[in-house]
């Protein structure tokens, strides 16, 4: 699979999105008859788009609509809603902020210390209103969080960084044990983000109940800028998933993996899918939602870093509510809206009846499938050309 780039060094061609394209099968089925339900700790959920936990993606009322939709809504622990009793009020200043200096007032924002009834508060908020309960830390805070959030009746618990491996080495701190903490935890906990087969492979047997897979593909991410790190989204999912199928046939164990980041539209989420995605996770999509916390505008989850924010607040805009947004009627052309409509009906053109289904539909790379016979989009930046 590797290339020579040069004297002694190889590299192997990775895909992304815009790369590839998912070729109908033999059948085709009614988009009506199809089963997009995901599964993780035992339980289902009709919806597999997952909201990320971003302040200006995920607040306690965005949950609760999420949740009654059928989905799932992850909220920041390390953010705004836990750091500010009135958090609209911060909100209001980071959406009203001029561009050049919306970094360096979100790093002083975040620099308000977590107060920890918040935790409580929020998760209770959440759980009152019948909406599943589902929450995001840092590693380092992921065991005082951790015990906070189960007192309060958190469902699921996400431990997430830029880039996650299963053996963390520092003399400055001590690293958080994931073996332990999965094991210690009484609901399922999700781990990430990660790219690479190995990787994955040994995460998974720290006993987690799903990983995330991506690092900096998302809209208002600029690891990869910064950093120079990540690998594209298709070819992540595609390698964490043969992790997953190796390890289930070891052990017997599915645990299903979360595309995360890099999917704007319906047809990149549907890609997810086919390259082995169980539930993919999206923050600029739900941005665009009137119930969206931002106002129009997100942020990445690094974008508050003292010394190197790895992020930038970027405006999407607000197309429509978050009904709209899942399940429609769509009221835009560019597929971004309407996502669970998109999926269904992609679904049923390649002849699948459920998810896993998906991850066996054939997968072609052609890197003209966004400009051949699009040129009059292009020109007049409409649909597939905004």
């Amino acid at each position: 699979m590797a290339e020579w780039i040069g004297i002694n060094k190889r590299a192997r061609r990775c895909y992304g999105f815009d790369e590839i394209a998912l070729v109908p099968g033999m059948t085709t089925i009614n988009p009506a008859e199809v089963d997009t339900y995901f599964e993780i700790g035992g339980k289902k959920y009709r919806v597999p788009i997952i909201a990320a936990a971003m302040d200006g993606v995920v607040d306690v009322r965005f949950a609760i609509e999420m949740g009654r939709l059928g989905g799932l809504a992850v909220l920041n622990l390390d953010g705004i809603q836990t750091r500010y009793d009135k958090p609209d009020e911060i909100l209001d200043e980071i959406a009203k902020a001029d561009t050049k200096k919306a970094t360096e007032l979100v790093q002083g924002v975040y620099l308000e210390p977590i107060k920890e009834k918040l935790i409580s508060k929020r998760i209770i908020e959440i759980k009152n209103k019948k909406s599943p309960a589902i929450v995001s830390c840092i590693p380092a805070n992921a065991e005082k969080f951790g015990k906070i959030a189960q007192e309060a009746g958190v469902d699921i618990f996400i431990v997430q960084s830029t880039v996650t491996t299963a053996r963390h080495l520092s003399r400055e701190y001590k690293a958080l044990d994931l073996a332990k903490f999965c094991k210690t935890m009484k609901m399922p906990v999700i781990i990430g983000n990660c790219v690479t087969y190995e990787v994955t492979l040994e995460l998974l047997d720290t006993g987690c109940s799903g990983m995330l897979v991506g690092i900096g593909p998302g809209a208002a991410c600029t690891t990869r800028g910064v950093l120079g790190i990540g690998v594209p989204q298709v070819s992540a999912t595609v390698d964490a998933a043969a992790a997953r199928d190796f390890y289930y046939k070891r052990t017997g164990k599915y645990i299903p993996i979360i595309t995360d980041g890099g999917m704007r539209i319906g047809g990149e989420i549907c890609k997810a899918f086919a390259s082995g995605a169980d539930a993919v996770m999206v923050g600029s999509a739900f941005a665009k939602a009137k119930e969206a916390p931002g106002r129009g505008y997100h942020w990445g989850m690094a974008t508050s870093h003292v010394n190197l924010p790895r992020g930038t607040r970027i405006y999407v805009g607000t197309s429509g509510t978050l009904e709209e947004i899942v399940f429609g009627p769509a009221k835009t052309d560019d597929g971004s809206q309407n996502l669970m409509g998109a999926l269904t009906t992609s679904m049923g053109c390649l002849g699948v009846k459920n998810i896993k289904e998906m991850h066996d539909v054939e997968i072609i790379i052609a890197p003209s499938i966004q400009t051949e016979g699009k040129i009059f989009q292009a020109v007049q930046r409409v649909g597939m050309g905004k």
